[in-house]
């Protein structure tokens, strides 16, 4: 018998955010459920960042961006995010409503997909500081500096570490 091929790990990068009940939280405790999705390893964590909404109203967001290591196809891990975001309470009352806990798929290696369930590199992140300033901590080659100089009137502060941090 011939063993199947391994699949090989491919980095994927996902962006983190809240802006309902205690948001913080509610972000490191999806970065610790990321960490136990199957084949998945979470090998990069950048700060959390506090930012204004954008085309949207309420309060101020939590962001942050892991990066991964997976085996498992993209729209699998995609559906894992999905999984955890119900787990936190997520709702979809309308387009950019606020919420408990948003994750987004935002890189799957070179990876291009182009489907009605997702599309990568995700479409917007280049227009989003809460997506490129965590993105450019923890993976600089990613982010490139005509990116960064397009985002910079967009209102968003890096937060200190907690105490026990």
């Amino acid at each position: 018998m011939v063993a199947a091929p391994q699949r090989e790990p491919v980095t994927a990068y996902v962006g983190l955010g809240a802006n309902l009940g205690a948001a913080a939280q509610a972000v490191t405790a999806a970065i610790e459920a990321i960490g136990r999705v199957p084949d998945t390893v979470v090998t990069g964590r950048s700060s959390m960042y506090r930012s204004a909404p954008v085309d949207a109203s309420g309060p101020d967001y939590i962001n942050a961006v892991v990066e991964v290591r997976t085996l498992l196809a993209a729209p699998r891990l995609l559906s894992e995010l999905q999984a955890i975001e119900l787990a936190a309470g997520r709702e979809r009352p309308y387009r950019n409503a606020p919420r408990t806990l948003d994750l987004d798929l935002l890189l799957y290696g070179a990876g291009r997909i182009d489907s009605p369930m997702l599309t990568l590199p995700h479409p917007r992140m280049a227009q989003r500081a809460f997506v490129l300033l965590p993105l450019a901590e923890i993976a600089p080659q990613r982010v490139s500096a005509l990116s960064l100089a397009a985002i910079t009137s967009q209102v968003i502060a890096r937060m200190e570490p907690a105490a026990d941090d």
